[in-house]
C-alpha cells in the first residue's frame, strides 16, 4: 500500500518478545491499510480516513486488557476497541485500538503450521475489520467476515487462513 494511505497507523511494541520480529510494525501497518481498502471497496462504511493505534503486547498484557474490558481473565490473540459511533459521527478521526499478543500469535502459528508473519497479518486484518464494524457473533456474520479476510489476505499474498483447518476463534 502506498504512503498516501488515508489510514494513519501508530504501532507501539510494549513487550520485549516483539524485538525478535523487527518487521512487525510495517507488516501490521500494511495489513490494517489493506483491510480498510478491502472493506471500503465493497461496503459504504462512511470511513474514508482515520487513525488506528496498535499495541504489540504479550500474553500478560492482553490478559489484563481482556479481564479489565471484557471480564474474561485469559489471554487471547487479538483485541479490538472501536471508537464509539457517536464520537465518529462528531468527527473523531481515531477509529480505535488493536492489541496483539506475541506468545499467542507464535503458539497459534506453530500449531497451525503457518508463518508467524502470515498469522500476525491475519490478526491485524481481523482486528481492523472489527474497528470498521464487522463482527462474527452469528454464522452469517462470521461467513461474511471470513470471506473478506480471505480476499484481503489473498491480495497480500497470504494463503487462506481457514483452509484445511478449523478457524481459530478470535475475540476482540
Amino acid at each position: 500500500m502506498s504512503e498516501a494511505s488515508p489510514i494513519e497507523v501508530d504501532v507501539l511494541a510494549t513487550a520485549d518478545p516483539w524485538s525478535a520480529q523487527p518487521g512487525a510494525a510495517e507488516r501490521v501497518t500494511q495489513a490494517i491499510r489493506a483491510a480498510h481498502a478491502g472493506a471500503t471497496q465493497d461496503y459504504d462504511l462512511g470511513i474514508e480516513a482515520g487513525e488506528v493505534a496498535v499495541m504489540l503486547t504479550d500474553d500478560a498484557g492482553i490478559r489484563t486488557l481482556n479481564r479489565d474490558w471484557r471480564s474474561k481473565d485469559k489471554a487471547t490473540n487479538v483485541l479490538s476497541f472501536p471508537t464509539p459511533q457517536v464520537a465518529r459521527e462528531a468527527g473523531e478521526p481515531h477509529l480505535g485500538d488493536i492489541a496483539i499478543a506475541y506468545e499467542t500469535v507464535a503458539r497459534e502459528a506453530a500449531a497451525e503450521e503457518k508463518s508467524f508473519d502470515d498469522h500476525l497479518t491475519h490478526l491485524a486484518v481481523h482486528g481492523m475489520l472489527h474497528l470498521l464494524g464487522f463482527d462474527h457473533e452469528t454464522p452469517d456474520e462470521a461467513e461474511e467476515m471470513e470471506a473478506m479476510e480471505r480476499r484481503i489476505l489473498s491480495g497480500l499474498g497470504i494463503a487462506d487462513p481457514y483452509a484445511e483447518t478449523e478457524p481459530v476463534h478470535q475475540t476482540r
